[in-house]
């Protein structure tokens, strides 16, 4: 469960643009509760400073000379583990894979510096600074373990039989969620039996890339959902930005462009429903690290559908308010650290 961190939050902004420098300086100074501590103008200073200046939290900026911000995520990630939001801009499509490879080395989140306001207002920096609050209470999971997990081994759905056109399985994800989704959709073998649909929070414009990324790092496919189109076996669907995404009788998906639900469009309790509803007893609920609550209120759906339920445990999540509001409703049949996962969807929907 994410808590506020009362003492000064010092910050290391890795930034090469001045002008983007005194825009970030400004706007985070001008919280009461966080200090920008230093200022490295290229990756190779970052990794210098680190252990130094120790900051609780790493703004970093992805192209930069001398060294870039996913060489100096690998090395910082690797010897001092440091909360990382990257800075990037989602205008330059090409350095977006880029933001995802530092991601999966630990980097926690990523923000668009394109929005932030060239004048230091406060409505822009109001996103940022949350951002900074909420990821420096976050825990950092040890890379050795990271490099373990990629090396789980799951059961052979050779030996299985059957297309499992009765059943699905629907995540929900948050903050650290790409790193976990990547740990997940990684060791399902391509001839998945069923469709799996998602909702992963994430800055507007860096979807496309995050789909991109997993779907070049998974067996399975990867791909953005799309309105009515049929859910395949072996196809994960991550829900579009700014639509709600529900699945429908006939084993199609739907797409809504109406309200946000509890601040989320998309929302993980909207597409949780609506599985519940539709596949009932064949329905597996996953609930991943991130802040909030969305999809507790899915989940309980699920849960009164017969179907199943799993939530990723708190060593193991980056932030655990998501899978702590479902265990405070009690409609959780396990709680499960990251690297047992893939292997318990395995054996449900078998």
């Amino acid at each position: 469960m994410e808590t506020q961190p009362k003492e000064i939050i010092r910050v290391l902004v890795v930034e090469d643009s001045l002008l983007m420098c005194k825009i970030l300086t400004t706007i985070l100074n001008a919280d009461p509760q966080i200090l920008v501590s230093a200022i490295a103008r290229n990756g190779k200073d970052a990794v210098d400073l680190a252990p130094y200046v120790k900051p609780d939290i790493i703004t970093m900026d992805m192209e930069m000379p001398v060294m870039d911000g996913l060489e100096a995520t690998k090395q910082i990630m690797a010897y001092h583990p440091t909360p990382i939001l990257i800075l990037s801009s989602s205008a330059f499509k090409i350095g977006i894979q880029k933001v995802f490879r530092a991601i999966s080395h630990g980097a926690l989140d990523v923000m668009d510096k394109g929005e932030l306001d060239p004048r230091g207002g406060r409505k822009s920096g109001d996103v940022l600074i949350a951002k900074i609050k909420n990821l420096t209470s976050a825990k950092m999971v040890d890379r050795r373990l990271m490099r373990l997990w990629n090396k789980c081994l799951v059961p052979d759905l050779k030996k299985h039989s059957g297309i499992h056109s009765n059943k699905i399985v629907a995540i929900v994800a948050s903050t650290g969620g790409p790193q976990a989704l990547l740990k997940i959709l990684g060791q399902l073998p391509e001839d998945f039996p069923c469709g799996i649909v998602i909702v992963q929070h994430i800055t507007s414009g860096f979807l496309s890339g995050m789909v991109d990324w997993l779907d070049k790092e998974c067996r399975i496919r990867v791909k953005i959902g799309e309105d009515s189109e049929e859910i395949r076996p072996g196809v994960a669907y991550i829900a579009p930005d700014n639509f709600q995404m529900r699945v429908k009788e006939g084993g199609r998906i739907s797409l809504a462009d109406e309200p946000a639900n509890q601040g989320h469009k998309p929302s993980g309790d909207v597409l949780l429903e609506s599985v519940g509803r539709t596949y009932g007893r064949g329905s597996i609920g996953v609930i991943l690290t991130g802040m909030g609550r969305d999809g507790a209120i899915g989940m309980k759906t699920i849960k009164q559908s017969q179907g199943k339920t799993i939530a990723q445990n708190e060593k193991s999540c980056v932030v655990f308010g998501m899978p702590h509001a479902a265990l405070e409703m009690d409609v959780v049949d396990h709680v499960l650290p990251l690297e047992r996962i893939p292997e318990e969807i395995i054996l449900m929907v078998n």
